[in-house]
């Protein structure tokens, strides 16, 4: 078995680099819908909506920039084109979203994608024993499962 500097098998660290690649894909398109509803919601919960909106989108681009990183860790070479973003992300693309439960549907759809794409991740980052990838997606886990029921009790559903 071949090892990279890291000590991790090199192919699996390479097959990793590309599920990471997708994520990053769909990072990206997340991103740029909470900015587009951030810039684009009207009505009686703007103010508290813009807000939280600004949040989510602070906290996205940064775990944008922890995935490219693990690539580049793991070797690889983060995608960072808008062509290569709309060719693999799978996450809904939000367009002149401006209601409140429009984007919050948005935010839960594209968190859902998000978690089926992490937790491939996560299985394939195990069997690699590579617990850096593992557990960055562990915490990205943790935490969108949160806010996926947070935004579900707003928009009053069960989990």
């Amino acid at each position: 078995m071949k090892t990279n500097s890291i000590g991790l098998n090199a192919q699996k660290s390479k097959e990793l680099s590309k599920d990471l690649n997708s994520l990053l894909a769909n990072f990206q398109t997340y991103y740029q819908n909470l900015r587009g509803i951030h810039w684009n919601i009207k009505g009686k919960r703007f103010f508290d909506l813009h807000v939280k909106f600004e949040e989510l989108y602070t906290n996205a681009n940064l775990k944008v920039d922890m995935v490219a990183e693990r690539i580049l860790t793991l070797g690889g070479v983060p995608e960072h084109t808008f062509k290569d973003y709309i060719e693999h992300s799978k996450v809904p693309v939000g367009k002149n979203v401006t209601r409140d439960e429009d984007a919050i549907r948005l935010i839960v759809d594209s968190l859902t994608e998000l978690l089926v794409t992490e937790r491939k991740i996560l299985d394939a980052s195990d069997a690699a024993n590579d617990e850096g990838t593992n557990s960055m997606m562990s915490d990205f886990i943790t935490e969108q499962e949160k806010t996926v029921w947070m935004m579900k009790a707003w928009l009053a559903e069960d989990i």
